[in-house]
């Protein structure tokens, strides 16, 4: 399989590679998002050493140290490490690996990749004092060594390596955060993948995966949309069923509280302020939970933001597509259907996760719709839109973009299956959500109405007000 998009990645990892000096890169980003097939692909047989180290999952921690390092020491040994004993502390392991690069040295770039470096900084192993003085105390002096360390643990890759108060202080030269992919890069996967599907359910797929890469490569080509997401989350025996306790329990040490969370999140689509959340998930207020929330928002589950009009109210949405998709439809459900969704296609329930799932599509593609609307030089802001009284919502709507020429795009996001036709009831919703936000909002500013909508707007007597329409092709 070749590599679809990342060129800015690539650049960096070559220029990197180039270099007459030695250079520490971290690669992060979820998990399944491609982080290793990109290592792997960018230099194929011009690594010197590639070690990935044992995921927590499924194992118990007392063993954890001592399997970790004798993992690595059988990588050392498979890469020609001439000698040695297994090492019983860290600073020993790395000391091999020096004496194993030293072996291998004949003048040219020695591209050493450690895949997976969270999960070997297990409990009291003093694997991070270890590292830094690897980097610190020799790579860092040669001039040929390229590092890449990767994980799927962002926060920990936040912590001890780009936010690192110690010995690793701003010693990393490069960083590449890895995302999923965006809908044109999914396009142009199935493409790749000899797999035919219509843009409509390219973007049903998006909204059940997230653009995550490994869980779109488990579609097969004979299958439908729909029949691909019975054999991924409702078959007997399907792939995907357990992926979120897996996910979940591969990233964080304790992540029952990450879980609490992101299924509170779940219940509103505005998602809830710090404080909702820890009377609701019973998560006591303090340095711990302000760990569990920068975690999940460096992994990109949740977003932070302030409502439009409300700068002191910071709330947290969910905002991973997968997330959503599995708590409404996994999650402690019983259900013997192997082909649920093939079934319930058409019903409301489904019709109501396409509408909260597409607004989250279009949250994380806003630089396409900017550039549909003709406005990608425009400096603006984006969030929902929610006024409350008593605790009563009385006017919403989907996404606000709050331009610096004076302009607030007022949009309505659609899914639906055929051009979106406004009828009067509708119509005089519009109309009072229009209205309200002109008394919210500065007289110098103008509201232009904007659908955003699957197959755009059908022309009738209720939509000359709709200013702008982008459409699903915009997206692409």
């Amino acid at each position: 399989m070749k590599l679809i998009g990342r060129k800015n990645e690539i650049n960096n990892l070559e220029t990197l590679y180039k270099s007459d000096s030695s250079e520490f890169v971290a690669v992060y980003g979820r998990r399944r998002v491609g982080k290793t097939f990109l290592i792997k692909e960018v230099f194929k047989n011009r690594l010197t050493f590639w070690h990935t180290g044992l995921s927590p999952y499924d194992r118990t921690k007392t063993d954890m140290l001592h399997d970790q390092l004798q993992a690595f020491f059988y990588t050392l040994q498979d890469y020609g490490l001439i000698g040695g004993q297994r090492p019983k502390t860290w600073l020993e392991a790395f000391r091999l690996l020096q004496q194993l690069l030293i072996q291998k040295d004949d003048g040219r770039r020695q591209v050493v990749f450690i895949d997976e470096m969270p999960w070997m900084d297990t409990a009291r192993s003093r694997f991070i004092p270890a590292f830094e003085n690897f980097w610190n105390g020799w790579a860092v002096k040669r001039n040929n060594i390229l590092l890449i360390v990767c994980g799927s643990a962002t926060s920990w890759i936040e912590n001890n390596l780009i936010n690192n108060k110690g010995g690793l202080y701003n010693r990393l030269t490069a960083e590449i955060k890895l995302s999923p992919f965006t809908l044109k890069e999914t396009e142009d996967f199935f493409a790749a993948k000899n797999i035919s599907m219509s843009r409509y359910d390219i973007a049903v797929s998006y909204m059940v995966l997230g653009g995550v890469p490994h869980y779109l490569n488990l579609f097969e080509k004979n299958m439908s949309a729909a029949q691909n997401i019975d054999n991924l989350f409702f078959a007997k025996n399907a792939k995907l069923k357990i992926e979120f306790e897996r996910l979940f329990g591969s990233l964080f040490k304790n992540a029952d509280d990450h879980i609490k969370v992101v299924k509170f999140l779940s219940f509103r689509r505005g998602g809830y302020t710090r404080k909702e959340i820890l009377e609701n998930t019973c998560i006591k207020d303090g340095g711990g939970a302000t760990e569990i929330l920068k975690a999940l928002k460096e992994s990109d589950f949740i977003t932070e933001y302030h409502p439009f009009g409300c700068s002191k109210i910071s709330k947290y949405k969910l905002t991973d597509p997968f997330c959503l998709f599995y708590l409404q439809f996994i999650d402690n459900k019983t259900n013997n259907d192997f082909d649920f969704w093939q079934h319930n296609n058409l019903s409301p329930k489904l019709s109501t996760w396409r509408g909260l799932a597409f607004e989250l599509l279009c949250f994380s593609h806003i630089n396409k719709i900017k550039s549909a609307l003709g406005i990608s030089g425009v400096s603006s802001t984006h969030s929902a839109w929610i006024v409350e009284e008593d605790g009563k919502v009385q006017c919403q709507t989907d996404m606000l973009i709050d331009r610096s020429d004076n302009v607030v795009n007022l949009c309505e996001i659609k899914f639906y299956s055929k051009p979106f036709s406004i009828d009067k009831t509708y119509d005089k919703i519009l109309r009072f959500r229009t209205q309200t936000l002109i008394e919210k909002i500065s007289p110098k500013k103008t509201v232009h109405l904007t659908l955003i909508a699957t197959y755009g707007l059908k022309n009738n007597q209720y939509s000359g007000q709709i200013q702008s329409v982008v459409t699903l092709d915009d997206l692409f």
